[in-house]
């Protein structure tokens, strides 16, 4: 049997693998291995122990689990729900007051964290009681709380984008660049969304009852500013610091790690047991994503010594068509991937296959990127296997899970509508980049 066609077969053992529900990262691992030293002998063995060298000698990966501490520690910290409730209560008479402060903590939530699910479930957690309690429409409430939560994937400094870099081959930098105006331009459109269809129909976001409108707005204001100055500022340091190149991706993490902590202590929010759980949770998620990612790569270098990406890459090419349905085809791949799988297995094994390809075709790396980022957005609310749906229902269990989907259907909608516009004007991603860095 030829070796592209080993390739193939280690494509289908990897797929039915995944599926059946074996541990991704051993799946990789053993099926490097066994097909490996079929389709090339011995070899496996040093490529594997290149491969896993390589990972652990990536200076940007070690950035992965400062940015997860500082999240984690953001969210101890208690900011997030001193934040909604002021901005809930300076909007008290606007119709639909909720959703904007929903989008406004949710925007800042991503940009602290980067973690759907600990976005989606701190926003149901502070949402869900008064949207309930004010009479706010269901559907389009958990939409927004889904959809507000899924912003932490795009908006920077992003977990999967610093994970995207080296396997993009293209600096964290400049995607954490180029994300920022596509995370604003759908966290506008989300907005937008829910203010006109208040505007339309006032039953769906009606204004608060006059119980609930404060008394004194000096300590709402006050209150505001606590809330928001603090992270803001954290976040800009750690964000600014690396976008504009007066810090690497890794220091920037570990300026915004000990920021978070200093913070969390400030608001007498670091208990020993906190910062227990804060160490352990981030040891979890870490050493989850690291492994992957050395076992996605071992994997990959198999795959690609087996000759099967070159030849897929020519079969494709050799279809002749346009550029941007190859584009649409690619997409479309990643969109049905991401509803059975996390963005990890994505990013680190189909993304690589398809690279080849994109460079073909003459696309641009980090816009590139970005398409993929906004795509895996959009399958966190794809039922059935949505998993901010299941998050969301387990904090507002009053919450139907049909019309949880209901509602996040509309949002994705959205995001799909976002992923257009992006493809169809490339400057909504490369524009700040390029004023930057001068590309």
């Amino acid at each position: 049997m030829s070796p592209e066609m080993i390739g193939f077969l280690m494509i289908g053992a990897m797929l039915a693998g995944i599926f059946i529900g074996f541990p991704i990262s051993f799946t990789l691992l053993f099926l490097g291995l066994v097909f490996g030293y079929w389709g090339f002998g011995e070899l496996v063995f040093y490529l594997m122990t290149l491969q896993f060298n390589a990972s652990m000698m990536e200076q940007t990966l070690a950035a992965v689990p400062l940015f997860v501490f500082m999240g984690i520690m953001m969210e101890q910290a208690n900011l997030m729900e001193r934040l909604f409730d002021a901005v809930q209560k300076m909007l008290a008479r606007v119709r639909g007051s909720l959703y904007l402060a929903v989008m406004f903590v949710a925007t800042i939530f991503a940009a602290a964290t980067g973690i759907v699910g600990a976005s989606v479930t701190i926003l149901g957690i502070m949402a869900g009681k008064s949207m309930t309690r004010s009479g706010y429409d269901v559907k389009l409430s958990s939409g927004l709380i889904a959809a507000g939560g899924t912003l932490g994937i795009l908006i920077p400094p992003s977990i999967m984008l610093v994970v995207m870099g080296p396997v993009l081959e293209v600096p964290v930098t400049t995607l954490f660049a180029a994300a920022i105006v596509p995370g604003i331009m759908l966290a506008l459109l989300f907005t937008g969304y829910a203010m006109v269809r208040c505007m339309i129909n006032p039953a769906l976001g009606p204004a608060l009852p006059p119980e609930e409108h404060p008394a004194n707005m000096r300590e709402v204001w006050v209150q505001f500013f606590q809330g928001l100055v603090p992270p803001a500022v954290l976040v800009l340091a750690a964000l600014g610091s690396i976008v504009f190149g007066l810090a690497t991706p890794t220091e920037g993490a570990a300026c915004g790690a000990a920021g978070s902590l200093a913070l969390t202590a400030a608001y007498g929010r670091l208990t020993r047991a906190n910062l227990k759980d804060a160490l352990i949770r981030t040891l979890e998620i870490s050493v989850l994503i690291l492994f992957l990612v050395a076992a996605s790569n071992f994997f990959g270098a198999v795959f690609a010594r087996l000759g099967t990406p070159t030849m897929l890459t020519e079969l494709l090419l050799g279809l002749d068509l346009n550029a941007y349905v190859m584009l649409f085809i690619i997409m479309a791949l990643i969109f049905v991937l991401g509803w059975p799988l996390e963005w990890v297995p994505i990013v680190l094994i189909v993304v690589p296959f398809l690279l080849p390809l994109v460079d073909k075709l003459g696309f641009d790396k980090a816009w590139f990127g970005i398409l993929v980022a906004v795509n895996l957005q959009t399958a966190w609310l794809s039922p059935p296997v949505a998993m901010s749906a299941y998050f969301l229902k387990g904090v507002v269990p009053q919450w139907e899970l049909t019309e949880i989907y209901k509602g996040m259907m509309q949002f994705m909608g959205l995001q799909l509508l976002g992923l257009v516009l992006i493809v169809a004007f490339p400057g909504i991603a490369l524009w700040l980049p390029a004023y930057i860095y001068g590309k």
